[in-house]
């Protein structure tokens, strides 16, 4: 219905042009929304305000002059001026009506557009060290991570899913002290435990399969344990394939999967982290002070320099992630998004100035970044801050152990990654309206309900007497629930070029408020065919693009509750 009006608006623009009253150039965005109030009609278009400078008129005068252009349209019953020069549309019913079966005839695929097809976008998420389960904000980078993955093959576009391990550098060695400590009966209480040790139940889990011997699968690699207990480097192996296995599991557990695991150490055995510096120093974007090798990423935007290689050796960390995206862009990747916690912020700059000091045609600005603020985990009101298993810290697993995956990838992906969020155990267990994903998924299987209810009375839907009574769906209730609808595909298509998933959660509970509402005051199994099967469609819709909406999110939908 909207591309309906935009068509009609264009049109009159036309016909305006040719008349003299507006500049033959004037080329504007046509925006028609929802209207705010079902009194102003069902859309509204702001294009007399946007052209009565050009077209030297009045916003009012102008829009007069636009409805006197429209060319008659069987879909609009009224069309009015509102406030400063708003144009209102009133839609007939029966058209309005017809996205309900361009619903139920697309099914699944109602919302999906090809807007990005040939292109190809890497969604970097997670990227979890593997020292130890994944935490509640590693939880919330996957659901929002894997969300914006689904939310674009939505618009076509060709996704990799891809994580990023760091398995090189100090805290690997520290697992590894960790581990031959616990082999050897150091507890975390003891003075010898290792300064910067972990100190989670885990380390004991990791250190007693390692010397009984077992073989740990981790994506691209199996790993026998030496049992060893003086083996350091069998040891580090051993256990970051552990704890590779056991984040593997959590994700599985929370329906998370990757197309890429990509090994920090692989940037080094390649040779392409010195390579890379190789190639800093030859673009003279590189010196030397006080032993230490720095990159001038003040010349690219940054506050201040910063330090490469350290004068007591070793790389600092935002060297091989210039490298790791180099390899991105040499992977033919133009469009790369990195899903990680607003504790990178600082990283962005550095990264963007380290790759224009490539010197390697990659655009300003690459890649794109979502960042996400902290979690808060509370029960009864009291924050929850540490797992016994993890030692220190609230994991994925206890969230999905409590509440289920449902309801925390809902929770976790429902408000903006920018804001911080607060993780409600309790709210998350109840079954009543307050918990936004159970009443998401009750407006699902109400639907189901009404239609095996009709089924068992003898009345099965009849989609012919649905379409040709679409006219009957005249209560306010149902325009507005069918006004909702319709612009679920623009909601698709506005949250992918946002990257904000969490659209796609307030849309759900707007569906679900109102459907909620409509089912409380329009009774569907009525006496009237014509009336029952019209509100039937309706139904049915709302259930399609919930599941297809849901399905976004990652989340099922329950045919009963």
């Amino acid at each position: 219905m909207k591309e309906t009006i935009t068509l009609l608006l264009n049109t009159a623009l036309e016909a305006l042009k040719a008349e003299g009253a507006l500049p033959v150039d004037t080329r504007p965005d046509i925006r028609v929304d929802v209207a705010r109030d079902r009194a102003h009609g069902d859309y509204a278009s702001n294009l007399a305000m946007m052209l009565a400078k050009p077209a030297g008129m009045k916003p009012r005068d102008l829009a007069e002059r636009l409805i006197a252009a429209l060319p008659a349209s069987e879909a609009i019953s009224k069309v009015e001026i509102a406030g400063p020069g708003f144009i209102n549309f009133f839609v007939n019913t029966s058209a309005a009506g017809e996205v309900l079966f361009d619903i139920l005839d697309a099914g699944d695929a109602f919302g999906r557009n090809r807007d990005g097809a040939g292109q190809k976008v890497q969604v970097e998420f997670v990227s979890a060290n593997p020292t130890g389960p994944l935490h509640v904000g590693h939880g919330r980078g996957a659901a929002v991570g894997d969300s914006l993955c689904r939310l674009l093959e939505a618009n076509g576009f060709e996704v990799t899913r891809e994580f990023y391990y760091n398995d090189a550098g100090a805290q690997i060695d520290n697992l590894a002290l960790s581990v031959a400590a616990r082999i050897k009966g150091i507890e975390p209480n003891d003075p010898a435990w290792p300064a910067d040790g972990y100190r989670g139940e885990y380390i004991q889990d990791v250190a007693r399969a390692y010397m009984q011997g077992e073989t740990v699968t981790a994506d691209d690699r199996q790993v026998t344990a030496a049992a060893d207990s003086d083996d350091m480097d069998a040891i580090r192996a051993f256990a970051v394939a552990w704890l590779r296995h056991e984040q593997d599991l959590d994700l599985k557990a929370f329906g998370v999967g990757f197309d890429v695991f990509f090994l920090e150490s692989a940037l080094y055995e390649s040779g392409r982290v010195e390579a890379t510096v190789e190639r800093l120093i030859q673009g003279g974007h590189t010196y030397e002070s006080d032993g230490a090798l720095w990159l001038r990423t003040t010349d690219f935007g940054d506050d201040k320099d910063r330090v490469m290689r350290k004068r007591e050796g070793g790389y600092t960390y935002f060297l091989p992630d210039v490298a790791y995206h180099l390899d991105k862009w040499q992977r033919g990747f133009t469009t790369v998004i990195n899903e990680q916690g607003a504790d990178h912020h600082s990283t962005v700059t550095r990264v963007r100035a380290g790759l224009q000091a490539l010197n390697a045609d990659i655009p300003q600005g690459w890649p794109d970044y979502v960042l996400h603020q902290m979690v808060l985990v509370t029960r009864s009101g009291q924050e929850v801050k540490l797992s016994k298993r993890a030692g220190s810290y609230v994991t994925l697993r206890d969230l999905i152990d409590e509440v289920g995956r449902d309801a925390t990838r809902y929770f976790l992906v429902s408000r903006a990654a920018t804001s911080q969020m607060t993780f409600d155990i309790d709210l998350a267990r109840s079954q009543s309206s307050d918990n936004p994903v159970y009443y998401a998924q009750y407006a699902h299987a109400r639907v189901c309900s009404v239609e095996a209810k009709a089924i068992d009375q003898g009345q099965p839907f009849d989609a012919t007497l649905a379409r040709a009574s679409l006219h009957l769906l005249e209560d306010a209730r149902e325009r507005d629930l069918i006004n909702r609808l319709g612009s679920w595909p623009e909601t698709v298509r506005r949250a992918a070029e946002q990257r904000e998933p969490q659209q796609i959660a307030v849309y759900l509970q707007d569906l679900a408020s109102e459907f909620h509402t409509c089912y409380n005051a329009v009774k569907v199994m009525v006496e009237d065919d014509s009336l029952r099967n019209a509100r039937l469609a309706l139904g049915m819709a709302v259930r399609q693009v919930m599941r297809n909406g849901l399905d976004l999110l990652g989340v099922s939908a329950p045919r009963e509750m």
